[in-house]
C-alpha cells in the first residue's frame, strides 16, 4: 500500500511544527525518515508505547506500509512475554500451518534458523520437521529469550538503519497531552538518566504490559472481574471485583550440572514461603512449595514430578521438562553439561497483590515479594524437594541469569497475565468463545464454532485459562473454541486515536484468559499497525472503518494480502 502525502501541524512546547510528508516507497528502500524536531522531541506517524510482541508486531506492520514509527520500551529488551518475561510461546496445535499471521510464523521460522546458523545443532535434530530447541512440553518452539531478542532486532534492523523507526529502550511513558478524545503527545522518560522526550503523532498504540496509557490519557477502562449481571457470562463473578486479578509470575531460569553443588544463599523470606498455604476457593491442597497442586480443570489435587537429569517420574509430569529451553540431546555431544529450563509453574504464581492501579511503592513491594517466592522455590528445589530415589533436593541446580539478561536469575519484568482493558465499541464475552456458554446461547449446531464477527481482523485459539487470583479464586480453566479477533474490540468507545496493542483490548476478565497468549497478542498488534497505515492512507479513522462496509472490506482484503487470516478454515 502506498502512502499519500500527509502533513499535520502539531504544537510542541508552544511552537507550531509540521510533520514532514511521507513519501511513497518500498519499505526497505525508504528515503522517509523520522522527523526529530530537537533532541527532546520526536514526531512520527505512529507512536508505539511498549516493545513486547504486540508492540513489535504493530511497529513492523506500520513500517512495511510506509509509516514512520517511534517505539518505546521500559526495559532493555524488546519482545515482552517471550523475552523480558522469560515465557516460551504458549500456542495452539495448528500453529505451524495456520491460526496466526504469516509475519508471526516468519518470526518462529527465523528462531529455528538462528539456531541452525549459530548453534552446533545435531544432524538428527536438524532433520526434524519442526525443530524444538528445548523439547519443552508446553510449546512446539521452546527456545532461549536471547534468541527471540536477536530475531526481533534483525526484523527491525532495516528500518532502524533508514531511520524510519526510532527505538527508545529503557524509556517509560510518564505523561500524556490530551485534547478531548484525541491524544496529542506522550512524554517518555529515560529510566537511567531521567531525561524526557516528547512524542507526537496522529496515532498512538498502547502496547504496554499493563495498559499504562489508559489512565494517563483518560481512556475509559476496566480491571479485574466483571459481574455476571454485566456480562451474562457463565463463569463470571456474582459481583464486580475490580481488584480481583490473575496472578503474575517472576520467572527464573536454571540449568543442572551433575555432581556439583551450587546452593544459593537462603532467601530472606524462605521460611514464610516454605510454610505458605494459599487461601483460595476451591481450597489449595496444601503448601504452595510442594509437588501437589490444584489441577486447573478438575480442581482436584494432582501430583507432579521433578527430575532435572531427565530420569523417570512415573506417570506424572516432570516439571523440569515443562518449559525446557535447551535439550542437550538436540546439540552436538558435549555442548551442554545438562539441560536448562524456565520456572513458570503453579508454585511461583504470585497472588498476594496486584500490579495494576497501585502506587509505585506497592508495585515495587509486590515485585520484590514475588522475586522472593521464586527464589524460595529454587532454594527448595536445591535442598528439600523429594527425589525419586528417596533423597531431598538437587544441589546441582544452577541459577542462569545470563539466559534472562539479569544478575539474579530472574526475569527482567513480571510475566503479566491480566492488564487494564479498554471499554470498547464491542466487548468479547464468554458467549462468543467459551464452548459451554456458546452452546447455551447459540444451540447445538451453531455452538460448535465461536461467534462469527463481521469485522474480524485475525484469529487465534487457546483454552480459557485463568490462574489463581488476588481475589482468592483458584483456577478457572475450561474449553473454548477457535476464535476471531473483532475490530470492535480494538476500538475504545470514546478515544479516537489511541489503540490497544497488547492484553488491553476489549475482552472480559474471563475471555482475557484465551486472548492473552503470544500469537494472539502479536495478531492484535499487527492489526493495529496495519489499521493505522490504512486510515492515514484513506484519510479516515479507525471507527469509520468498522462503520463502513466498503472501508471494512478494503481493510480486510489488505490485511489478508499481507498474511492475515480472518476466518478459521472450514468455518
Amino acid at each position: 500500500m502506498k502512502r499519500r502525502r500527509f502533513i499535520q501541524n502539531i504544537s510542541l512546547g508552544g511552537s507550531s511544527l509540521a510533520i514532514l510528508p511521507s513519501l511513497s516507497f518500498s519499505p526497505l528502500a525508504s528515503s522517509s525518515t523520522l522527523f526529530q524536531a530537537s533532541q527532546n522531541e520526536y514526531a512520527a506517524d505512529l507512536i508505539v508505547a511498549g516493545g513486547g510482541l504486540g508492540g513489535c508486531a504493530a511497529a513492523l506492520a506500520a513500517l512495511r506500509n510506509g509509516l514512520r514509527v517511534v517505539m518505546t520500551e521500559e526495559t532493555d529488551w524488546i519482545g515482552g512475554q517471550i523475552t523480558q518475561q522469560g515465557v516460551p510461546p504458549d500456542e495452539h496445535q495448528w500453529i505451524e500451518t495456520h491460526g496466526a499471521t504469516q509475519l508471526y510464523r516468519d518470526f518462529r521460522n527465523a528462531v529455528r534458523q538462528y539456531y541452525f546458523q549459530h548453534y552446533p545443532v545435531s544432524q538428527s535434530a536438524r532433520g526434524q520437521q519442526y525443530f524444538n530447541p528445548g523439547n519443552g512440553a508446553v510449546s512446539r518452539l521452546c527456545h532461549e529469550p536471547r534468541v527471540a531478542v536477536a530475531v526481533l532486532e534483525a526484523m527491525l534492523a532495516p528500518y532502524l538503519s533508514t531511520q524510519q523507526l526510532t527505538l527508545l529502550l529503557n524509556h517509560r511513558i510518564t505523561a500524556a497531552d490530551v485534547d478531548g478524545d484525541q491524544v496529542r503527545a506522550l512524554t517518555a522518560q529515560d529510566i537511567r538518566s531521567g531525561k524526557e522526550v516528547v512524542l507526537t503523532a496522529p496515532y498512538f498504540a498502547d502496547a504496554t504490559e499493563l495498559g499504562d496509557l489508559l489512565p494517563l490519557t483518560g481512556t475509559e477502562y476496566v480491571t479485574g472481574a466483571e459481574a455476571k449481571s454485566d456480562t451474562g457470562e457463565l463463569h463470571a463473578a456474582e459481583e464486580a471485583q475490580p481488584d480481583n486479578q490473575q496472578s503474575y509470575t517472576m520467572c527464573l531460569a536454571m540449568d543442572y550440572v551433575p555432581n556439583t553443588e551450587n546452593l544459593i544463599e537462603k532467601p530472606k523470606d524462605y521460611n514464610f514461603w516454605k510454610n505458605f498455604v494459599p487461601e483460595l476457593t476451591p481450597p489449595w491442597p496444601g503448601k504452595l512449595l510442594s509437588l501437589t497442586y490444584t489441577h486447573p480443570s478438575t480442581l482436584k489435587p494432582k501430583t507432579l514430578g521433578f527430575h532435572p537429569e531427565g530420569g523417570p517420574t512415573g506417570d506424572v509430569l516432570n516439571l523440569w521438562n515443562y518449559r525446557k529451553l535447551i535439550d542437550r540431546n538436540n546439540f552436538e555431544a558435549g555442548t551442554y553439561p545438562g539441560d536448562s529450563t524456565i520456572v513458570n509453574w503453579p508454585q511461583n504464581d504470585y497472588f498476594l497483590g496486584n500490579l495494576v492501579d497501585v502506587s509505585k511503592e506497592e508495585f515495587d513491594r509486590h515485585v520484590q515479594q514475588s522475586k522472593q517466592l521464586s527464589l524460595s522455590l529454587f532454594y527448595w528445589l536445591q535442598t528439600e524437594v523429594p527425589r525419586p530415589d528417596g533423597g531431598l533436593g538437587w544441589p546441582g541446580l544452577r541459577l542462569r541469569g545470563d539466559i534472562l539478561g539479569t544478575d539474579d536469575g530472574l526475569a527482567k519484568y513480571p510475566y503479566v497475565r491480566e492488564s487494564r482493558r479498554i471499554k470498547p465499541v464491542f466487548r468479547v464475552r464468554e458467549e462468543h468463545v467459551g464452548k459451554e456458554n456458546r452452546l447455551m446461547v447459540a444451540g447445538a449446531e451453531a455452538g460448535k464454532t465461536s461467534a462469527d464477527f463481521y469485522d474480524s481482523v485475525g484469529i487465534g485459539y487457546y483454552h480459557i485459562d485463568l490462574h489463581p487470583s488476588s481475589g482468592g479464586d483458584n483456577y478457572i480453566d475450561f474449553a473454548s473454541l477457535p476464535f476471531q479477533i473483532p475490530l470492535g474490540a480494538l476500538l475504545p468507545q470514546r478515544m479516537k486515536n489511541l489503540l490497544p496493542a497488547n492484553k488491553n483490548i476489549g475482552t472480559t476478565h474471563i475471555t482475557n484468559g484465551c486472548y492473552r497468549l503470544h500469537p494472539v497478542e502479536w495478531s492484535i498488534g499487527e492489526a493495529v499497525g496495519a489499521l493505522t497505515a490504512f486510515v492515514l492512507d484513506k484519510r479516515s479513522t479507525p471507527h469509520a472503518v468498522r462503520e463502513s462496509k466498503t472501508l471494512l472490506a478494503d481493510f480486510q482484503q489488505l490485511i489478508r494480502n499481507q498474511g492475515f487470516e480472518t476466518h478459521w478454515p472450514n468455518a
